[in-house]
């Protein structure tokens, strides 16, 4: 009997903390499936996914890079996905698509900030992980402190299939606890040796298989029922076990090594094609139709076309457009309908990807990622399909952006062309948003943090030889309800000549208590307002919400009900209702309490224990509040949370309190309300 294909796709994503081993990991991948021939090492600046000029500069990854290659007869798609918190926008679009990943840890630090912010990504789009604890060759690396930190802070059930030979600079290898061997791995060497288990481990290794078969008979009702026969479980079965439990999420494998030193990635390769799944093994993808309803494409090739665009780069010389193919074939040369632009486009090419560099296709069918030059108005988000069946897929979610600066071109003759290279920004990166102040009239680009901004402008010098005037960084305020008001009365009446305009509302405002976005309700009764005056005035309230009384910042966490109105027979109509609705809150709104709420982020601070106490007293001057602290590997961890405002240019002021030997790393922890009086920026 055949084997289908899309059998032995993988399509995964390496996911971790910044300086984790992420890229370095990749590397090692392309070089022990023969992709390449050369270890690339980030120190180096010579790895082939991080292969843009600042992220060789910076030694970080910044845009994530599509690579394929191939291992014991599967096709191996990964995605390299950046670490860095300003950057997690890149790492949504890619989970969007993805099927599996890798999450690699560092076997010193265990679970760190982001880790747990790309586990939660994960987690939300249903994507399957195992493990890969990383850095063993590492003083102070230990396997079980690193494993007992993703029980404790991610909460799934760990599975350790590998035990460590050696520690730290004597690491050379691990025991497979599946077939009770060895494969070590020598400095300089390529190849793994398989050897009997050492009789220094042998006692040990049988204790951690025990463990291992009682953990998966807990979850796997299957490898229960064998195990409580038997009194154990044999390879075939834990192996289909593990499966089992990685693809639904109830267990996830952990394995270990040390990228660098190149140990422990073909083991990693194996369990990548053993345990995650492929297209086949997931969910067929759901969209929506013209009509409204749902339909479901499965991932066959001889079904309608059906792809996701993720990931756009717009160069000098044309647009590359990422594709995830979930369903049907493409060939070079086809009409496609953009589903979400509604609009037709035509494939000019199609490429595998190897990061910067391409291989060119004739067709590409379900379940691959490829590339395609020739589409004009897709963007990351858009569908493509088939002309005769369209269908939209939900796109990736794009996070609002908290800090902003405005730019200004050098020279004035140059400001068309800076208007230009910023909307070719903004259609690679969703998460950068370009608008005009009202106010001064200057160009504003907004994004995730100050990292992802120096980034944007760095970019635009180097990519169109211009220079760029950057001012400073600003956060982006919300304002919310304190305390509302009830039986808010707003008449809107003008007259002017033919027909006029009338509509009466009445409306109570109050405080949501998750403190977050907009709802709206009616309790009118009687037919007082119609329902399409109700729209109309739910309309006009969301125009309201994006300027707020105390600043002009958006409005969030409120809710409005639509208590009472009236309507006039000739003079209302939608156009009075959604004016008086927006007028109706502004006037409203200046009438409750307000606050005013700034961006706060969750800052993790690493320092040496003799900087401890200037570092607490550093952040208490930033307004932080410490939420805790704990020792690791000869340094504390300390954690507060830290208005974004007040941690600009905090780098530089944590190496210089501490000799150049502290670190930190900050993720988003939503809003919090700011001082008053408010130091409105």
């Amino acid at each position: 009997m055949r084997t289908n294909p899309l059998a032995t796709v993988r399509n995964l994503g390496i996911l971790a903390h910044v300086d984790a081993g992420k890229t370095t990991v990749t590397e090692r991948i392309l070089y022990a499936t023969g992709t390449t021939h050369k270890r690339g090492e980030v120190h180096d600046g010579t790895t082939v996914t991080d292969f843009d000029p600042q992220e060789r500069d910076r030694g970080i990854t910044i845009f994530a890079a599509a690579v394929s290659c191939d291992w014991d007869g599967h096709r191996i798609n990964l995605i390299d996905t950046p670490g860095h918190v300003d950057f997690a926008d890149e790492v949504e679009r890619s989970l969007r698509v993805l099927d599996g990943a890798v999450a690699v840890f560092d076997a010193v630090a265990g679970v760190e900030p982001q880790s747990e912010s790309v586990w939660r990504q994960a987690d939300r789009h249903g994507v399957p992980r195992i493990a890969f604890v990383n850095k063993m060759d590492r003083a102070g690396a230990e396997l079980d402190a690193a494993v007992a930190s993703i029980r404790e802070r991610l909460h799934p059930a760990p599975l350790v299939v590998q035990l460590p030979i050696g520690a730290e600079d004597t690491f050379t290898g691990v025991v497979d606890l599946l077939r009770m061997r060895a494969l070590t791995w020598t400095d300089g060497g390529d190849a793994v040796a398989e050897a009997p288990l050492p009789d220094d481990l042998r006692e040990e290794a049988h204790r951690r298989r025990r463990l291992l078969e009682e953990a998966v008979a807990e979850l796997h009702p299957g490898a229960l029922e064998e195990f409580c026969e038997n009194g154990a479980l044999g390879a075939g079965t834990l192996a289909a076990a593990l499966r089992d439990l990685t693809r639904s999420g109830d267990g996830v494998v952990v394995l270990c090594g040390s990228a660098y030193r190149n140990r422990g990635v073909e083991p990693l390769l194996d369990a990548v094609t053993a345990y995650l799944p492929s297209p086949l093994d997931v969910p067929s993808v759901r969209g929506t139709r013209d009509d409204g309803t749902e339909q479901q494409r499965p991932a066959d090739p001889a079904a309608p076309l059906t792809a996701l665009a993720f990931k756009v780069n717009a160069t000098a010389t044309g647009r590359l457009t990422y594709l995830r193919v979930y369903s049907g074939t493409i060939e070079k040369g086809d009409t496609v309908w953009d589903a979400t632009a509604r609009r037709t486009e035509r494939i000019g090419r199609i490429l595998r990807v190897q990061a910067d560099r391409h291989a060119q296709l004739d067709r590409a069918v379900a379940g691959d990622i490829v590339a395609v030059v020739g589409l004009k108005s897709a963007r990351a988000g858009s569908t493509l399909c088939a002309p005769d069946a369209p269908l939209v897929l939900e796109p990736p979610g794009v996070a609002e952006p908290v800090v902003s600066v405005a730019v200004e071109a050098l020279k004035g003759t140059e400001t068309g062309r800076l208007a230009s290279a910023l909307a070719r920004l903004a259609e690679e990166d969703p998460s950068l948003v370009v608008r005009t102040d009202p106010e001064t009239g200057q160009t504003v680009l907004s994004g995730m943090g100050e990292l992802h901004l120096e980034v944007a402008v760095e970019k635009i010098r180097r990519d169109h030889g211009m220079g760029v005037n950057v001012g400073r960084p600003r956060v982006s305020y919300r304002e919310t309800v304190g305390r509302g008001v009830s039986g808010f009365v707003h008449r809107h009446v003008k007259q002017d000549g033919g027909a006029g305009q009338f509509a009466h509302v009445v409306l109570d405002v109050e405080p949501l208590n998750a403190g977050t976005g907009f709802e709206f309700r009616s309790s009118v009764v009687g037919g007082r307002v119609p329902q399409e005056y109700v729209r109309a005035v739910e309309a006009g309230c969301r125009d309201a919400l994006e300027e707020g009384p105390l600043g002009g910042h958006p409005v969030t966490g409120v809710r409005v009900t639509l208590t009472d109105g009236q309507t006039h027979v000739k003079d209302s109509s939608d156009t009075a209702f959604r004016t008086a609705g927006r007028f109706g809150l502004r006037e409203a709104l200046r009438a409750c309490a307000m606050v005013l709420l700034e961006p706060v982020a969750e800052v993790t601070v690493t320092v040496p224990e003799d900087a401890v106490g200037a570092v607490l007293g550093d952040l208490s001057a930033r307004r932080g509040r410490v939420s805790g602290s704990a020792t690791r590997a000869g340094a504390t961890v300390v954690t507060a949370t830290v208005p974004l405002a007040e941690l600009f240019g905090y780098a530089t002021r944590l190496r210089s309190r501490t000799q150049g030997r502290g670190t930190f790393t900050a993720r988003p922890k939503g809003y919090a309300p700011a001082p008053v009086p408010a130091p409105l920026r």
